[in-house]
């Protein structure tokens, strides 16, 4: 019988590095540009998971907080505009502000779609998010 020494024990920085449930997140969080709640779901996967992530997955759970937290931003100040537009549109003056509220929410939609499928690259990539805290990508 020969010898056999056991298995290499994972490195220190690699012991909770499961991948799964980010890849998850963005899964959720694009589903949520169709539905809206999956994004919510998403949202507390991401807080629920982030204190014991090893380094690459948690940087990839800030950068989905803070996507998630920038994005609910612009989307209530162009909820807002459109809100108060559309009753001042009868008046003409709401018009502008209706057409900027919509501008606001579409591109905050194009802008939060890209940032999940940057972050699902260097997923895919078994990368840590190099910018977890930056607003744009």
């Amino acid at each position: 019988m020969a010898n056999k020494s056991p298995p290499a024990a994972p490195a220190f920085g690699a012991l909770n590095e499961d991948r799964g449930l980010a890849f998850i997140i963005y899964g959720l969080y694009l589903l949520g540009l169709i539905n809206g709640l999956t994004i919510l779901v998403g949202l507390v996967v991401a807080y629920a998971n982030h204190d014991g992530a090893g380094q690459r997955v948690r940087s990839h759970y800030i950068f989905q907080i803070r996507t998630f937290w920038t994005a609910i931003g612009w989307w209530i100040i162009g909820g807002a505009l459109v809100l108060f537009g559309v009753p001042l549109s009868l008046l003409f003056v709401g018009i502008p502000m209706v057409m900027l509220g919509g501008l606001i929410f579409a591109v905050g939609h194009i802008w939060f779609g890209v940032r999940c499928l940057a972050g699902l690259v260097y997923l895919a990539r078994d990368e840590a998010y190099p910018r977890p805290r930056s607003w744009l990508f």
